[in-house]
């Protein structure tokens, strides 16, 4: 991982690119975003463009600390605004209603918008520069769409090349992306929970009062909630030590597997033993640059152990779940 900060002549490059409707790749303490202008929407569909991402899946806006959130949205809630003073700057995205005089793309179409404010040093000292600190870096994560989400500037350039100009940070803390809460439909649905991550369930509900409810067919659409995504390319699985020869006797005979577990387990020669972090953070700060790591060792399977059902480890069990969902029938 990277371990400087920018300068500020590569920080003033970065805003120059952005103001000028280019892309660049910055981090956060979740992950590197792929940063746009959110208000130039020839700048956001370069995201789209560059992703290979629906043009009807919406993007993050990330703002500066202490921004003026009423401008993006004509109403901020009580519950809103609790939640900002609990967890901003921070891995928590709110949806709220969208500020008819935002283009709509990017939001996918949609009446609402999603709002973040990130604590990573890099990310603020960019939100600050960027239009003077009142504009918004529309931002999903800088990697093709579906597939494995960087934590380093190395993933990036790996992703895009010399295509994106990367602005280097020091190293990702969390490791998965930001919790979403939907607060635009409070009056009629409730709190809704749309991704799981660092923020979880119970710490939104002790400063709401209540807990958020789960996805329902009506909820907006939103960043990392389709039901495959977070990808590698080697085929990965949801199983036990147990149940390893099945895929073994499917493979050929110089083929090998990665089991991924927290426990040493006793298995085939053909199965490497991959340790996984004990804690559920550690885990989330490690599991993207694993799955990057084992795509190119030549596994022609990746099977993990499921991870523990409480609800520290509701964000890990998420992305694992949608990363084995693309291969569902493999």
């Amino acid at each position: 991982m990277s371990s400087r900060l920018p300068t500020a002549a590569e920080l003033d490059e970065a805003v120059r690119l952005l103001e000028a409707g280019q892309l660049v790749a910055f981090p956060t303490e979740t992950v590197y975003g792929l940063g746009a202008d959110a208000e130039n929407p020839e700048a956001v569909a370069r995201i789209f463009a560059a992703k290979g991402r629906p043009s009807n899946h919406p993007v993050i806006v990330h703002v500066v600390d202490g921004a003026d959130v009423g401008y993006w949205t004509d109403e901020v809630p009580d519950a809103a605004r609790a939640l900002i003073d609990a967890f901003w700057p921070g891995p928590l995205t709110l949806i709220l209603k969208r500020a008819a005089h935002i283009d709509a793309a990017v939001a996918g179409g949609q009446d609402s918008i999603g709002l973040r404010c990130p604590s990573h040093p890099v990310a603020q000292a960019l939100l600050g520069r960027f239009k003077r600190g009142r504009g918004g870096i529309a931002a999903p994560s800088a990697n093709k769409f579906g597939q494995v989400s960087p934590t380093t500037a190395e993933h990036v350039r790996d992703e895009f090349g010399g295509v994106v100009y990367v602005l280097e940070g020091d190293n990702v803390d969390i490791g998965i992306e930001s919790s979403i809460i939907d607060l635009s439909r409070l009056d009629t649905v409730g709190p809704v929970l749309l991704r799981p991550g660092a923020i979880t369930a119970q710490m939104m509900a002790e400063v709401l009062g209540t807990a958020p409810l789960a996805p329902d067919a009506a909820a907006p659409r939103a960043s990392g909630t389709l039901k495959a995504h977070y990808a590698p390319r080697t085929t990965l699985t949801l199983g036990t030590a147990e149940g390893l020869q099945t895929y073994l006797d499917a493979l050929p005979a110089d083929g090998r597997i990665a089991f991924v577990a927290r426990s040493p387990a006793s298995i085939d020669t053909r199965c490497v033993f991959v340790q996984a972090p004990a804690t559920p953070d550690a885990y989330a700060q490690a599991l993207y640059g694993l799955l990057r790591r084992l795509d190119k060792e030549g596994f022609q399977r990746l099977v993990f152990e499921p991870v523990p059902g409480s609800h520290e480890w509701d964000g890990v069990r998420d992305r694992l779940g949608r990363a084995a969902a693309a291969f569902e029938n493999s």
